[in-house]
């Protein structure tokens, strides 16, 4: 009894130590497994995160084949569906690339839209693929006519998001909001394409034309598809 009396505390330390040694073996092997499970969850939630947005773009592409399908069938014009895969790097130039060439069908200066109207023309033709020009580039120039008024005049590019109509005379009633059109002149867009709003109007007092700034129909900077009419 007087040696059990004495080792007690001795083997209570022991029995202590070695439980607590017990627990944080036990302790560590349970947190390697959590952390092995936590790397599967984390692995299992990117894989789903993944499958959302890969669903999401199809969704949205979809979407916007569906509109420029819709398009296709009002006009009623021999055209193909193309992807935009490059754009030109300079700020000079406004130039985007699509992914049909001449095996498509797609020749110079075939007219390009989306479902919200005129984008630009094709300016060169390779095999698979296409470079074309847009409306705000300061190389482009569509001959147009006022919805409203059925004023002519000549949509340019500026080089920014933003073109100009020429030659609308002083005396023409144009107004900010009036849409321009494409009147067909020229060989290249046909009759009754939206170009674009009018934004701003400037009279001048001396001159004989107006200064008509002109918002484009398509948002540019975010092209994706579009559609190429052959012929």
């Amino acid at each position: 009894s007087f040696a059990g009396l004495l080792l007690s505390p001795f083997q209570n330390l022991l029995t202590q130590t070695v439980q607590g040694i017990s627990d944080g073996i036990n302790h560590y092997f349970d947190l390697v497994d959590v952390s092995k499970e936590n790397e599967q969850l984390q692995l299992e939630v990117e894989r789903l995160v993944n499958e959302k947005n890969d669903l999401i773009e199809r969704i949205s592409r979809q979407k916007r084949l569906a509109g420029l399908m819709a398009y296709q069938d009002v006009r009623k014009k021999k055209s193909l569906v193309a992807s935009v895969i490059g754009r030109d790097a300079t700020q000079w130039s406004k130039v985007v690339f699509i992914d049909k060439g001449t095996r498509d069908g797609v020749e110079t200066h075939f007219a390009v839209v989306t479902n919200s109207g005129v984008i630009g023309q094709v300016i060169h033709a390779g095999h698979t693929t296409s470079k074309v020009l847009l409306t705000i580039d300061s190389r482009s120039a569509v001959d147009s006519i006022f919805q409203e008024s059925r004023v002519s005049g000549v949509v340019v590019g500026t080089g920014e998001e933003h073109c100009i109509v020429k030659f609308v005379p002083n005396t023409a009633d144009i107004k900010v909001g009036d849409r321009v059109l494409s009147s067909g002149l020229g060989g290249i867009f046909p009759k009754g394409l939206i170009v674009g709003t009018v934004s701003q109007v400037v009279k001048k007092k001396q001159g004989l034309f107006q200064e008509i700034l002109l918002t484009p129909s398509s948002d540019l900077s975010r092209l994706e598809e579009v559609l190429v009419f052959l012929s």
